[in-house]
């Protein structure tokens, strides 16, 4: 069994009251590996530990092109082991391999963008006056919070990690208390290979009420970027209200998937199966309500029920496999029970719904992939996010009331068109209420663009320029460039 520790001031240690934590591979519901588990105390030693090493230590005041240099070794360790850490998460999120080495090169690739960009993080000079003048310069935001949720581990820490160090941060990374394994593992990495100031990088795992409560609430941070479950981002928000410190929140979601009758048929039949089931469902940007015009309705669900059924669930390191177990017994169990629900509700269950059949099935939590039918944009699987392997499938007659169904929701992540009309296709690009939007595609990420919601799926932006440019803050500085005094007061003689 794999045993880790953590990463405080440049070292590996255990909690410091000695706990550790279970990590079951969800594949076979076994132990996989132990970790530390961080308490209070041990937020308050990492804190401490980028709190020095971001006032005391050389980081923050090295030149971009250094900090530039430390990101493209990062991304280059990441390749290096990129087997040891795809098998790390494979062992513990329970998707498929295949899809765990992208993720992989996927982190990589993000260490290399943030450290092409570091130098673009400048400031503007303008002339004030005949005698002054003035610039801005981007400056680290100081110790920054960084809390990853469990579903891709590696991109997920890469997507705040890299940023913040390139603007010159110290980070404390909170891991994900179910999927630890390979973010400690690269800590580890990172620090004994690259030998950089101990306390830039801080990684604890642990429960997230406690460790990321305790980080949020520390005054000695300056910034959180959290990752996770809009009720969890209102009580990150609530908590970092006392400190009054700034956050990133990307958050939950309901994304809309709306197929035109004039779309390439077979193109969105692909992507309405991958929108939804890619990562099994356990998407924030999944394409969960997949709205269907009516006149290739009855058409379009036929053909999506046979891609679905023909989708094959196995272990995830068989690289025959396209979708493997969900995260944990209680993931397995929220799925199950909004499938109940949605049954309850009106929603017909056209395929899957449970556990597949198969004595390769008996032990994990694998769920199949399910598509519902007949569902009303009322009903709790329409406005609740399950996060998982359910796709809701609802008619629509005109482009109009499409839209009008899919900003019917309190989230705002992304959406999806599929149409041959360019003018429809930019007309719901700019009517859907939400922060990114695919034409003709699903779950694109391009690392130059910004990523982010509105509404309640968060605010903030992360990737491409602007997501480098949340770890700044701008300051002000002007300049007078004559010595003629102010000459404010004593300009009147007394009466």
């Amino acid at each position: 069994m794999t045993n880790m520790r953590m990463m405080i001031g440049g070292e590996l240690v255990e909690a410091a009251d000695g706990k550790r934590r279970e990590i079951i591979n969800p594949a076979n519901e076994e132990p996989f590996a132990t970790v530390a588990e961080a308490g209070c105390e041990d937020v308050r030693r990492a804190v401490a530990a980028a709190s020095r090493a971001f006032y005391e230590g050389p980081w923050r005041t090295v030149g971009p092109s250094q900090r530039a240099d430390v990101l493209e070794r990062i991304a280059n360790l990441i390749v290096a082991h990129r087997e040891e850490l795809a098998t790390l998460d494979c062992n513990t999120v329970g998707r498929p391999i295949r899809e765990i080495e992208g993720d992989i090169q996927e982190a990589a690739r993000i260490f290399k963008y943030c450290a092409r960009a570091t130098v673009a993080l400048m400031g503007e000079t303008m002339e004030m006056s005949n005698d002054a003048f003035g610039f801005t310069v981007r400056e680290p935001r100081g110790v920054v919070g960084l809390i990853i949720p469990w579903n891709y581990p590696m991109p997920n820490a890469a997507i705040k990690l890299a940023p913040a160090l390139a603007a010159g941060n110290t980070c404390v990374l909170k891991v994900a208390e179910l999927a630890p394994c390979s973010m400690l593992r690269l800590a580890e990495l990172i620090q004994f290979a690259l030998e950089i100031p101990p306390g830039v990088i801080n990684v604890l795992s642990g429960a997230g009420e406690t460790v990321g409560g305790e980080l949020v609430r520390s005054p000695d941070v300056d910034f959180i970027s959290f990752t996770g479950g809009t009720e969890t981002g209102k009580e990150v928000m609530r908590l970092a209200a006392q400190t009054l410190k700034p956050v990133i929140l990307e958050l939950g979601g309901k994304s809309p998937n709306i197929i035109l009758d004039d779309a390439d048929f077979e193109a969105a039949v692909d992507g309405a199966v991958t929108a939804m089931f890619m990562g099994h469902g356990q998407v924030c940007v999944a394409g969960s309500r997949l709205l269907v015009q009516e006149s290739i309705y009855t058409r379009f669900v036929r053909a999506v029920t046979e891609a679905t059924r023909a989708i094959r669930v196995g272990h995830p390191l068989d690289r025959n496999t396209e979708m493997g177990p969900l995260i944990s017994k209680e993931q397995w169990e929220r799925v199950s029970g909004y499938v109940e629900r949605g049954r309850r509700e009106g929603a017909r269950l056209v395929v899957g719904g449970g556990r597949p059949k198969g004595d390769q099935f008996r032990r994990g939590y694998y769920f199949e992939p399910t598509l519902l039918d007949k569902v009303d944009n009322r009903m709790t699987v329409a406005q609740e996010e399950i996060f998982g392997p359910v796709l809701c499938v609802m008619p629509f007659s005109d482009l109009d009331e499409a839209i009008a169904i899919a900003n019917e929701t309190r989230y705002g992540l992304a959406g999806g068109i599929w149409t041959r009309d360019i003018s429809k296709a930019l007309q719901a690009a700019r009517a859907l209420r939400t922060g990114i939007v695919w034409v003709n595609s699903c779950l694109s990420t391009f690392i130059e663009l910004p990523s982010g919601g509105c509404r309640q799926s968060g605010f903030g932006r992360e990737l491409g320029l602007q997501g480098l440019q949340e770890y700044t803050n701008i300051k002000q500085i002007s300049i007078k460039t004559s010595s003629a005094p102010m000459g404010w007061f004593g300009r009147h003689a007394p009466p």
